[in-house]
């Protein structure tokens, strides 16, 4: 049995999830079909953020699903097909945000201990309010707001869709069996798409550029024990978010089959995120929460957010699964 990592997303537009190396397609187009110990992968996430604060919680959901194609017939390299659907509920508003990406990428080993990926996604984004429960300033009557009373704020529009574009490069490195190493960088909104609600000026309305570089490693301790160290960044506008950890996966079978999963990481100036998870026959679960550690906690009492993940791998033909080529350590 093996155990790949490939990473995958608070920001100022974006969505994003805590278990950012279970995001794989949202992080970096490129890794679309890297999966070095399978020939396709299926993946849903869900989050919950904020609902002790909040009558309207942020709640996030992910569906996505990638496959290896032409390995066979291109010499040490192969195409990656994917795709990923997202939404997103936030606040009393009722934003809705639902997003539908294609990716391609291209993967070629180079000499015996390293690939290099290359892949991009294009994207469709609906977002839409309910303006009828909105409040503004100007309806504040002196004790509380009242949304039945004028304002001179106008929504020229409660639905906007658009077209978005990402690209991205991967770089692997598995000197032996025992050690894999992995970085990447993604741009996201290389067309800068229109967002808005408002009449106005274009530019001002435009989605700023969202960059992401990640590094991380696979080291194989013992027989029982492989550690995964991460290191995860994104910058958009003036908004960034710096993550660091680890997770641990311990064998628990001859085979490799049953794992169990712990992870600890950091969201710099926000919260601590423990994980926990476990493996059973190429099905991966994993649940985190976010315990707020900044002044937030003040508020919500530590409560942040809560995290599911499950991933889902396998093979055309399970014959295959003896002679695929393995990158990095496994049970």
């Amino acid at each position: 049995m093996v155990y790949c990592h490939l990473l995958g997303n608070t920001y100022a537009q974006d969505l994003h999830f805590s278990q950012f190396f279970n995001s794989v397609l949202t992080t970096n187009p490129a890794n679309t079909g890297f999966i070095p110990d399978a020939d396709y992968r299926l993946g849903a996430q869900y989050r919950n953020q904020y609902s002790s604060l909040m009558a309207a919680p942020y709640k996030t959901i992910s569906i996505f699903a990638d496959a290896q194609l032409l390995r066979n017939q291109i010499e040490n390299g192969w195409l990656g097909i994917g795709g990923v659907i997202l939404s997103d509920v936030a606040g009393t508003g009722g934003l809705k945000s639902n997003k539908v990406y294609g990716s391609l990428a291209y993967h070629q080993q180079l000499a015996n201990s390293s690939l290099l990926s290359a892949g991009f996604n294009i994207g469709w984004a609906n977002k839409r309010i309910d303006a009828s429960k909105l409040s503004f300033p100007d309806q504040f009557d002196g004790k509380f707001f009242d949304n039945t009373l004028p304002s001179s704020v106008i929504l020229t529009n409660s639905t906007v869709n658009y077209f978005d574009v990402q690209a991205g490069l991967n770089y692997a490195y598995f000197p032996t069996e025992e050690v894999y190493i992995n970085g990447g960088y993604s741009i996201h909104h290389i067309n800068r798409p229109q967002e808005t609600f408002f009449s106005g000026p274009v530019d001002s309305s435009r989605v700023r550029v969202r960059h992401i570089g990640f590094l991380n490693a696979l080291l194989k301790i013992s027989d029982r024990l492989i550690i995964n160290p991460n290191m995860y960044y994104t910058n958009q506008s003036k908004s960034s978010e710096l993550l660091l950890g680890m997770n641990a996966n311990y064998n628990l079978s001859e085979s490799g089959d049953k794992q169990f999963i712990i992870g600890l990481y950091y969201r710099a100036g926000d919260s601590v995120i423990p994980m926990v998870g476990f493996e059973l026959n190429n099905i991966r679960f994993t649940f985190s929460y976010d315990a707020t550690t900044s002044s937030l906690n003040t508020f919500n009492n530590m409560k942040g957010a809560n995290e599911f993940n499950v991933i889902k791998k396998g093979f055309y033909n399970e014959s295959n699964s003896s002679t695929h080529q393995i990158f990095c350590p496994k049970f």
